[in-house]
């Protein structure tokens, strides 16, 4: 029989970003929080210190901070007629493990979604008409707009310290910025980091072929800055150490350098470390949950820990999987399209182009995880779908994040892999070539879900999740068409060699090369149960105080890195519990 912990007025599952921000707003409102996180406790010291942190083989290549399969994995298959196998050694997305998640080693590109993106289906029915969705397409609006979510936006990006540029303040286009991004209440609270040499001669071009470049908005900080918590941010040195690591330099923003320290000060919050919740608990009348049973690895015994108010914060993957191992909302089914838990998961497409320069110097190991110039003249705003063929979108990026020796030795196509002739070749073309990127949008369908394994247990004897997924034709379309415009862009620099590498008709799905841990839906948002898991709100429509945060409310992927977006519904949502919900418990729909 599990040990039964004194009641707590909030228990947060997951320490990452969203539970951080969902924490320190209900700290505030005086309720004694609990956050369970499944990993180990980390901090900038003595966890991210120098020189430890910056071990490319311990953290780079044998992923120290990310999650270990052996622990925690899923199963993955193509399609519904094929068996799934486990996704024992990581490679297309890396979770994270322990306090700060995710957060801890990203690379900090924080953006916005677009305006047409919360209401995509809507937009394409208007602007191009129902008949150019494919055929088990699975869109879906988003149930809340850009205007509500706004001012939780420019919170979020005030409490991370992002680094960047306007392009459209109040309505007015502002010179430098993105012009196409949505109208923002207030210009970003640092300026943009400098650009390296590869960025502008990226922005040069561009600009030359009339398009309109503009910093990368950044979680890397410009400069010294102090955000609404008090927290401290110094500027970045550009070592070249942001992705698969923590920053040493209290640079880049995580829920450690902009949240935890301030938060843990708060004597109504506490916090367990090693304790992963097993099963969320519904009441008899299955209309709210009484709190979580998890397991405490320290005590080797499981511990129900009642509670008035669940938020569900673990990494987008984790809530769907402890959705379904719970029991709550009806699974979603593909072969009849009803059902809602684990529907609508998405990935993310991306691609890019290399430039090899006989007669320039990069210097690569100057970098910094979201360094350098984008352009948004391909976004989902600005192009014809009907006339492309395809419904999505992409940024288009050049800025280099690292010239670390292991992982960044990019040569030319046909160099061998090994012996004399690849010393040569690294001597040769180290530091002489950039990378032109394409970060596009993934739509969703309704053959790409998630459901428990009917074979696969994990160490609780829990069925594992079970990823169904593979590319579809309407996201390789779009991809070629960036590959196009960027090997336009290329061509214009006069590069000596040019090497590209985009999905192509008949790409399958590969586990091994990473690609991005932008893994969304599964416990998707909107404006209808029947559709939907969750409402505006994040509130689960079964159980009124059950809130789940992050990207599996992502209806489709959108064009841009997660993160910005799930900070800003993070915020949303917590106004709403705060304003409205504590002071009559209901369903806020």
């Amino acid at each position: 029989m599990a040990r039964q912990d004194p009641r707590k007025d909030v228990v947060v599952i997951g320490l990452g970003w969203t539970g951080a921000i969902m924490s320190m707003e209900l700290a505030q409102e005086g309720l004694e929080v609990l956050a369970l996180e499944r990993g180990d406790d980390r901090d900038t010291v003595p966890d991210f210190q120098y020189p430890n942190i910056i071990d490319e083989l311990k953290y780079g290549i044998r992923y120290g901070l990310m999650q270990k399969p052996r622990k925690s994995t899923l199963t993955i298959r193509h399609g519904l007629d094929d068996t799934a196998l486990p996704y024992r050694h990581l490679g297309s997305f890396l979770p994270g493990d322990g306090v700060g998640g995710a957060g801890a080693h990203w690379n900090g590109q924080n953006w916005r979604p677009q305006e047409p993106e919360y209401r995509l289906r809507s937009y394409v029915e208007e602007t191009f008409g129902a008949d150019i969705i494919p055929e088990g397409m699975t869109i879906q609006d988003w149930g809340v707009t850009y205007e509500e979510l706004e001012p939780y936006f420019d919170q979020f990006e005030k409490v991370a310290g992002i680094s960047g540029k306007a392009g459209n303040l109040n309505g007015e286009i502002v010179e430098g910025g993105n012009p196409f991004e949505a109208p923002r209440s207030s210009d970003y609270p640092m300026p943009p980091l400098p650009h390296t040499y590869d960025a502008d001669l990226f922005s040069k071009a561009a600009k030359a072929k009339g398009l309109h470049p503009f910093p990368r908005p950044s979680a890397n900080a410009s400069e010294a800055y102090t955000n609404p918590y008090g927290m401290q941010l110094g500027p970045c040195n550009f070592c070249g150490f942001c992705e698969r690591f923590g920053c040493l330099n209290y640079s880049k923003s995580s829920p450690q350098v902009c949240i935890l320290d301030a938060l843990k000060r708060k004597p109504n919050f506490s916090y367990k470390t090693n304790s992963e919740v097993l099963k969320i608990e519904k009441a008899e009348d299955g209309k709210t949950v009484t709190g979580v049973t998890y397991f405490d690895e320290k005590a080797n015994e499981e511990v129900f820990q009642p509670a008035d108010l669940v938020l569900l914060c673990a990494y987008s993957l984790h809530n769907v999987h402890l959705l379904l191992l719970s029991g709550i909302g009806q699974p979603y089914d593909p072969a009849t399209g009803e059902g809602v838990v684990g529907k609508n998961y998405a990935y993310q497409m991306t691609g890019g182009t290399r430039l090899y320069f006989k007669d320039k110097q990069f210097n690569p190991f100057i970098g910094t995880g979201s360094n350098g110039i984008s352009i948004d003249d391909y976004s989902i705003s600005q192009i014809d779908f009907a006339k492309e063929g395809f419904i999505g979108g992409s940024y288009i990026t050049a800025g280099q994040t690292n010239g670390r020796p292991i992982q960044s030795m990019p040569l030319p196509p046909g160099t061998p892999k090994w012996g004399k002739a690849w010393k040569e070749a690294a001597g040769e073309w180290y530091g002489r070539s950039m990378a032109i990127g394409s970060h596009g949008s993934n739509m969703s369908y309704r053959d790409c879900y998630l459901d428990l394994d009917p074979t696969y247990t994990d160490r609780h004897g829990r069925p594992l999740m079970r990823m169904t997924f593979n590319w579809k034709e309407n996201d390789i379309r779009m991809t070629q068409f960036m590959k196009a415009r960027i090997e336009e862009i290329a061509e214009t620099m006069n590069p000596d060699m040019i090497a590209s590498g985009y999905k192509k008709d008949g790409s399958q799905y590969d586990v091994r090369p990473y690609q991005s841990t932008h893994n969304v839906g599964g416990a998707i948002m909107g404006a209808e149960r029947k559709t939907s898991v969750l409402n505006k709100y994040l509130q689960h429509w079964d159980c009124h105080n059950l809130f789940v945060m992050g990207a599996s409310a992502y209806p489709q992927n959108i064009q841009y890195n997660p993160t910005g977006a799930l900070g800003g519904l993070a915020y949303w949502s917590a106004a709403a519990i705060r304003k409205d919900y504590l002071a009559n418990p209901r369903p806020l729909v």
